[in-house]
């Protein structure tokens, strides 16, 4: 009899590079990774983006089932997210509602495009989801990039980004990417001035 139970991976413990950011700007060199992601346009107190969250919840944990079947078990990782605007007013000047954003979470490698069909099939067998749910499997590769961690409000950013942008001009790099947030802490859960978030850009 095996006595040895599986080991359920984390991927904040196992990729502290990616998941870890200090107060001070800093470089990173980020390889593609896999993740599901769902994409909208409203503000981020909308109910559609609300039941986005819901349906990449749901599809995160019906993936991490399907793997603990098959000894695969992980830790549902931390939310991530892009936000981009289009036009010509900057994004602080934007109407909330015309806000762009892909919401995601990254997948272990042992994770591939069958595990997430089969997660889906589940969700819509059971009602959960409908067909048309927008739910994607996708390689996003960032490669080098600039960040920052920022503590307190998402909507108190400016400071940390300022700093972030200051850094990225002084290093001779220019913005390649969207706006990403990495939430290390659960708003649910944690004090608004206490929240932790990587903010992040793609550099060249």
């Amino acid at each position: 009899m095996n006595m040895v139970a599986s080991q359920k991976l984390d991927l904040t413990k196992h990729y502290p590079e990616y998941y870890k950011a200090k107060e001070k700007p800093q470089l990173v060199n980020l390889e593609p990774y896999n993740y599901i992601t769902i994409s909208g346009v409203s503000a981020p107190e909308a109910p559609i983006f609300m039941e986005s969250l819901e349906k990449l919840y749901a599809l995160a944990y019906s993936i991490k089932f399907t793997c603990k079947a098959n000894d695969l078990d992980f830790v549902v990782p931390k939310m991530e997210g892009f936000w981009w605007v289009d036009g010509s007013l900057p994004f602080e000047e934007t109407p909330r509602s015309d806000w762009h954003w892909k919401i995601m979470f990254r997948m272990p490698d042992f994770v591939g495009r069958s595990d997430y069909e089969v997660g889906l099939e589940g969700l819509i067998e059971k009602g959960k989801i409908s067909s048309e749910h927008g739910l994607v499997f996708e390689e996003i590769h960032e490669g080098l990039s600039a960040q920052i961690l920022h503590l307190g409000s998402y909507d108190n950013e400016t400071a940390s980004l300022e700093k972030l942008y200051a850094f990225i001009e002084k290093e001779g790099f220019e913005i390649a990417g969207y706006h990403h947030e990495i939430y290390l802490s659960d708003p649910r859960k944690v004090a608004e001035e206490k929240l932790r978030t990587i903010l992040r850009y793609a550099i060249r």
